[in-house]
């Protein structure tokens, strides 16, 4: 039993259905038939893109965590200026 991805041609939704034999799916947005199957690539789960998702998941939260502190560096150096 697939999940494919569709757009939906009148509302522009994008979404994804388990679809059951020959069922022909509608949009949950405006409930249209007119869609566009999209291609979809293969999802692999190993060790290996466990660990390579980990890793950039890591990066991710200390770019933002630094980028959080420099934010509320000058926030603070603005606060103490004009306070």
């Amino acid at each position: 039993m697939p999940i494919y991805e569709y757009t939906c041609r009148d509302c522009g939704l994008e979404f994804e259905r388990l679809v059951l034999g020959r069922k022909t799916p509608t949009c949950p947005g405006c409930e249209s038939e007119e869609l566009e199957k999209r291609i979809s690539l293969p999802r692999v789960k190993s060790s290996s893109t466990h660990d390579m998702a980990m890793r950039a998941a890591k990066k991710r939260d200390a770019t933002q965590a630094r980028d959080r502190m420099h934010e509320r560096i000058r926030y603070e150096e603005s606060h103490d200026r004009h306070g």
